[in-house]
């Protein structure tokens, strides 16, 4: 089965969980590191997420994915908070968090950078756009950025 058809079927069977306690669903993704396959589960709530919050949420998905059984191979199931780094996925992702400061991860260079650091102004038709050094603007299509995270600040 496809790495896409798993996760959305994690989706599926773990959505009840996450609507009953008002959590959000941050990302899922199934990959394999070495030679372990993990199915990863990023959960998040506007109070923050504990590890009572995310056990609750790994035993109802391991149950429900039992019943189903839709991965062959072995797997580990892991549930946690997306981190200080949150990765920004959603369109409501990119207009919760205007004005932080993020991280931009691109497939090409762009002015000779892969990864550019700035204060996110949002989605503009379908394009990231950040403010890097406080007044250089950029555009940044959605298909050539690989990902988007909030940058961690060490004040």
């Amino acid at each position: 089965m496809s790495k896409k058809r798993i996760v959305d079927i994690a989706e599926e069977l773990v959505m009840p969980v996450i609507r009953e306690n008002n959590f959000e669903l941050v990302d899922i993704e199934y990959v394999k590191e070495g030679k372990d396959r993990f199915l990863r589960v990023y959960i998040d709530h506007k109070d923050g997420i504990t590890l009572d919050d995310c056990q609750k949420v790994s035993e109802y998905l391991s149950d429900r994915l039992d019943e189903v059984d839709p991965i062959e191979e072995s797997y580990y199931l892991e549930v946690s908070s997306p981190g200080l780094d949150r990765p920004l996925k959603k369109d409501e992702d990119f207009e919760r968090f205007k004005g932080r400061m993020v991280e931009v991860y691109l497939y090409q260079a762009v002015e000779g950078k892969k990864v550019m650091e700035g204060e996110l102004l949002g989605l503009i038709d379908n394009h990231v756009a950040i403010k890097v050094n406080g007044h250089e603007i950029f555009e940044l299509s959605r298909d050539k950025v690989a990902k988007v995270k909030l940058a961690v600040i060490m004040e």
